[in-house]
C-alpha cells in the first residue's frame, strides 16, 4: 500500500499541474469532453485511465497523478473552470479549482464550493441571503476526536478525556457528582446514597466504614440483612444483591474517587440502576410480529427492533437483579396505529411482545390536519406532516402506560428520529439515535436535485429531519464503521451530512461531525434460539421440513410462486430480500441468467416480493416485480430458478438457511448498498457461506475469503464466477465448504450477537447519561438553534406536504 496520505497527494497534484502544463492540459480536456457538468470518481478515474491507455501524456505524468485521483471524490466542470473535490481523510475536505487554459490552480472553502455547484443547477446567480446552516461554533469548546480510527468509539474517548478533568477538579465538581448519585429512585424508593451523604469526605469516611463492615461477612450475605446498617451510614437499595456484590461496587467508586480510570468509571456506570423502562420509537410502516414483512416499507428494522427489545430487558432485568433489586423493566414500542390493518395486529392499540415479560408494542394513530384518524398506510417519505401531532399523543400514552417518564428514549430511522428529539427535549430524557439506513447517500445527488425528487421522496423535509435529529441526540449507535465514516475511498452515511446543498432551500456548511464522540458501533445479532448452526440437530425445526421442500421444490402456483427446479440433485444458491432496488434482487437473476457456469453449478432459490406486480402498492417494487417476470422469460429460467412471494415467519427462514446449507448450498446478498446486513448475519449464523455486497456493513462482517466473500454488485459478470468457483471447488476439495461455514460462525459469534450488543447499550446510556448530568454535555446552545430551524425550516416544509397531498386527494 502505498505510504503517501490523501493530503499529500493533493500537494502533488497541484505541483503537476504548475510543472507539466501540457499533459495537464490533456488531462483536463479528457474530463471535460466527457459534457457532463458533474462526474464521479469512478468516472474521472475511468477517464484517465482511458487517456493512460492511448499514449497520450507520458509515463512520468502518469504516475504523478494517477493516485491523487483516488482521493478524489467528485469534480464539478463550470464554463472555463474545473473544482476538484479532494477527501483528505475523513470528513476533510480540499477543494482545487483550475482553469482549464491556464492551469491555473486555487482553492476554494467549502461555502464557495457548494455556491457553484447550486448555480450549476438552478442557473442563477447567488442568492446573497440563502440560508447557510453552520453548527461549528457551538462546538468550539467541546471535546473532538482527532483520528479517524477512532471514529465510533466515542465512549471511550468521553471516559478518558473528561474522567481526567472531572476528578482533577473534583472539589468544584463534587455537588454534581453527588447529585448525581443521589438523584436515583424507583417510583417512591430511594436509592445509591440518602441524606446522610453530604460531602465527598462524609462518601469517602461511608465507604471505608461499609467496606470494613461487608468484609467480615460471607460473599453471599443478602443486602437486607446489612441494610440497617449501611442505610445509617447512607447508603441506599442498588448497590449489589450480596455481599461480595456490595463491596466490588463500593470498590469501584473508593478508587475512582482516588484515582480515576476510565475503565473503572464504565464498569461502576453500568452498575447504577439507572435504567428502569425505555421507549422505542419507530413511526412508520406496518410495526407487528406477524403478516408484516414484505410490506411497503416493512423489513429488517421491525425484525431488528423486536430482537433488541428481547435482549435489552433481559439485560436491563439482569442488571437490576444483580444490584439487588427486584424490579421488572418496561419497554414501550411506539409505533403508527393504522385502522385499516390489511389483516395484521396493527389497529390494535397495545400488544405484547412474544419472548418478553412487560415489553409492548404502543400504537398510536397519525392524525391529519383537520384533527381526523389517518386510517391508510403511508410511506415513510410521506408521513413527515403527521410527526409533531404523533409525538404529543405518544408522550401522552407511553406517561399513562409507564406511570412516568421513561429513562431512556431510542429514535429508529429519520422518522423515529425526529420524534425522539421532540420527546427528549419536552421530558428532559436522554436520547439515542439509530438510523438503520440514511436515504442521502442512496440516491445519487439527492440533495442536489431535491426538487426533482421531493415529488416522491419529500427529501426536503427527510433531510432537515436527520439534521436536527442527529445533532440533538445525547448518543448515536450505528452498526459498521462505515456508516458514520464510509472507507478510504468512499464517504459514510453520516459524514454525507457534514456538508451540502439543496439549492433554493439551505446550504450546509457545518452539518454533523464525525469526530464527535456521540457515535458508537455497537453492531446487532440475529436471534440465537431461532438463528442457529444447522449442525445444532437437536434444535432444527424439524417438523418444517415437509412444509420447506414443499415450498422449494414444489409446483408453480402462479400466485405466491414461480418456477420449477427441474433438478434436486444440485446444491441452492439462496437470497431474501425485499425486492427493491437497491436489494439488487433483479441484478442477482440476471447474473445467474447470464452465467452458464454457474447455472450449470447450482439453481437459484429467491424469496422477494409478490409474485404478481397488481399486488404491490409500490411503485418500485412493482417495477422491480416486472423486471423478474422479464428475466425469468429472457433467459428461460422456469427451470432453475424458484422464485418465491417473500417469506415473513422467521422460524421457517431460519430453517430454510439450514436446509440450504445441508445441501452445501450459498447464501448471497446481492444489494447495490447495505447499512448493515442482518439477513448476512442470519445466515451466518446457521452455517450458511455467504456472499455479500461490498459496499456497506457486509464489508466489515466479512473477512473475505475467510469468513465468506464480497462481491461487486457493479460487475455481475464476475460476482456469479466468484460463486461459481466456489461451487465447484466445494465439490472437488473435500472440507472447504465446512471451513468457510465454521469461520462465519466463529466471526458471529465473536463480533455480533444481541447479547454483546444489549451489555453495550445499557452501558452507554448509563455513561452519556453520567456525563451528561454532570459536564457540558446538553449542548443548551445548539438545541436552542435547532429549534429555530424546526420551527422555521422543517415545519413549514412538512405543512407544505400536507397541503400538496390534501389537493391530490380532493382532484381525484
Amino acid at each position: 500500500m502505498n505510504s503517501r496520505t490523501p493530503a499529500d497527494l493533493v500537494e502533488r497534484l497541484k505541483a503537476f499541474l504548475l510543472n507539466n502544463p501540457t499533459d495537464a492540459h490533456k488531462v483536463m480536456h479528457q474530463f471535460v469532453a466527457l459534457g457532463r457538468p458533474l462526474l464521479l470518481r469512478s468516472e474521472l478515474i475511468d477517464a484517465f485511465r482511458l487517456l493512460c491507455d492511448s499514449d497520450e501524456i507520458g509515463q512520468q505524468a502518469q504516475a504523478a497523478i494517477a493516485e491523487s485521483f483516488q482521493a478524489c471524490q467528485e469534480a464539478v466542470i463550470n464554463h472555463a473552470w474545473i473544482i476538484l473535490a479532494f477527501r483528505r481523510r475523513v470528513a476533510r475536505w480540499s477543494y482545487l479549482r483550475i482553469h482549464v487554459e491556464t492551469m491555473s490552480v486555487d482553492e476554494l472553502s467549502v461555502n464557495e464550493f457548494l455556491r457553484i455547484k447550486e448555480q450549476l443547477v438552478t442557473h442563477q446567480h447567488e442568492d446573497e441571503f440563502v440560508l447557510e446552516i453552520d453548527l461549528a461554533p457551538f462546538d468550539r469548546e467541546f471535546y473532538k476526536l482527532h483520528e479517524p480510527d477512532s471514529i465510533g468509539r466515542g465512549v471511550e474517548f468521553l471516559n478518558r478525556r473528561l474522567s481526567s478533568h472531572l476528578f482533577e477538579e473534583m472539589g468544584k465538581k463534587a455537588e454534581h457528582v453527588l447529585e448525581f448519585l443521589r438523584v436515583h429512585r424507583y417510583r417512591n424508593q430511594q436509592l445509591m446514597l440518602n441524606e446522610k451523604i453530604t460531602d465527598l469526605s462524609t462518601l469517602r469516611h461511608a465507604l471505608r466504614y461499609a467496606e470494613d463492615l461487608l468484609d467480615g461477612l460471607p460473599s453471599d450475605v443478602p443486602w437486607e440483612v446489612t441494610v440497617q446498617e449501611l442505610r445509617h451510614l447512607g447508603f441506599e437499595p442498588g448497590w449489589g444483591r450480596n455481599a461480595a456484590r456490595t463491596r466490588e461496587t463500593m470498590r469501584l467508586l473508593l478508587e475512582i474517587l482516588e484515582a480515576p480510570s476510565p475503565d473503572n468509571l464504565e464498569v461502576f456506570l453500568s452498575r447504577v440502576p439507572m435504567i428502569f423502562s425505555l421507549a422505542i420509537l419507530s413511526p412508520h410502516g406496518f410495526f407487528g410480529q406477524s403478516n408484516v414483512l414484505g410490506r411497503p416499507d416493512t423489513g429488517g428494522q421491525v425484525v431488528y427492533i423486536l430482537d433488541q427489545v428481547r435482549a435489552l430487558e433481559q439485560e436491563m432485568y439482569d442488571r437490576l437483579y444483580e444490584q439487588g433489586l427486584d424490579i421488572e423493566p418496561q419497554i414501550m414500542v411506539i409505533t403508527r396505529l393504522i385502522p385499516e390493518a390489511e389483516g395484521t395486529t396493527c389497529d390494535q392499540r397495545l400488544e405484547h411482545i412474544a419472548g418478553t415479560r412487560y415489553a409492548y408494542i404502543l400504537r398510536v394513530p397519525f392524525h391529519s390536519a383537520s384533527g381526523d384518524v389517518v386510517r391508510q398506510w403511508k410511506s415513510r417519505f410521506e408521513i413527515w406532516p403527521y410527526l409533531e401531532r404523533f409525538s404529543h399523543d405518544a408522550e401522552h400514552e407511553l406517561l399513562a402506560e409507564l406511570g412516568g417518564r421513561p429513562d431512556l428514549i431510542i429514535g429508529n430511522y429519520s422518522d423515529g428520529n425526529l420524534v425522539a428529539s421532540l420527546m427528549s427535549r419536552r421530558l428532559g430524557v436522554t436520547q439515542c439515535n439509530i438510523a438503520h439506513a440514511l436515504e442521502k447517500t442512496k440516491y445519487l445527488y439527492s440533495d442536489l436535485y431535491w426538487k426533482e425528487n421531493d415529488p416522491n421522496y419529500h427529501f426536503s423535509c427527510q433531510f432537515t429531519a436527520d439534521l436536527i435529529a442527529m445533532n440533538t441526540a445525547d448518543f448515536i449507535i450505528t452498526s459498521t464503521y462505515q456508516e458514520i465514516a464510509g472507507t478510504r475511498h468512499s464517504l459514510g452515511q453520516y459524514e454525507s451530512y457534514a456538508s451540502f446543498t439543496m439549492p433554493g432551500l439551505y446550504r450546509v456548511i457545518n452539518g454533523i461531525d464525525v469526530y464527535d464522540p456521540k457515535f458508537n458501533i455497537v453492531s446487532p445479532g440475529a436471534d440465537p434460539e431461532i438463528y442457529f448452526p444447522y449442525t445444532e440437530s437437536l434444535c432444527r425445526f424439524t417438523h418444517l421440513h415437509g412444509e420447506i421442500e414443499s415450498l422449494i421444490y414444489g409446483e408453480d402456483d402462479k400466485t405466491s410462486s414461480r418456477g420449477v427446479l427441474a433438478d434436486r440433485g444440485k446444491p441452492l444458491i439462496f437470497t431474501l430480500a425485499r425486492m427493491d432496488r437497491i436489494k439488487n434482487v433483479t441484478g442477482l437473476v440476471e447474473w445467474y441468467g447470464r452465467s452458464a457456469k454457474l447455472r450449470d453449478e447450482a439453481n437459484l432459490l429467491v424469496a422477494a416480493g409478490h409474485i404478481d406486480p397488481e399486488d404491490s402498492d409500490d411503485e418500485e417494487e412493482h417495477n422491480q416485480i416486472k423486471r423478474m417476470h422479464e428475466l425469468m422469460d429472457e433467459y428461460k429460467l422456469d427451470g432453475q430458478v424458484r422464485w418465491l412471494e417473500r417469506q415473513v415467519d422467521k422460524e421457517r427462514n431460519s430453517e430454510v438457511y439450514r436446509y440450504v446449507a445441508d445441501n452445501r448450498g450459498v447464501f448471497v446478498q446481492p444489494a447495490l448498498f447495505e447499512a448493515f446486513g442482518l439477513t448476512v448475519i442470519e445466515a451466518m449464523s446457521c452455517g450458511l457461506p455467504t456472499f455479500a455486497t461490498c459496499y456497506g456493513g457486509p464489508s466489515e462482517i466479512i473477512k473475505h475469503g475467510k469468513s465468506g466473500f464480497h462481491i461487486d454488485p457493479n460487475h455481475g459478470e464476475l460476482a456469479a464466477q466468484s460463486i461459481a468457483e466456489f461451487l465447484v471447488r466445494c465439490r472437488e476439495e473435500p472440507g472447504q465448504w465446512e471451513r468457510i461455514s465454521q469461520s462465519g460462525l466463529e466471526r458471529v459469534e465473536a463480533h455480533y450477537t444481541w447479547r454483546l450488543y444489549a451489555e453495550r447499550m445499557m452501558t452507554l446510556s448509563r455513561v452519556y447519561g453520567f456525563w451528561k448530568h454532570v459536564s457540558g454535555l446538553k449542548r443548551t446552545e445548539t438545541r436552542r438553534h435547532l429549534e429555530m430551524f424546526y420551527a422555521l425550516q422543517f415545519r413549514p416544509l412538512a405543512l407544505a406536504l400536507e397541503q400538496e397531498k390534501g389537493s391530490a386527494a380532493d382532484e381525484e
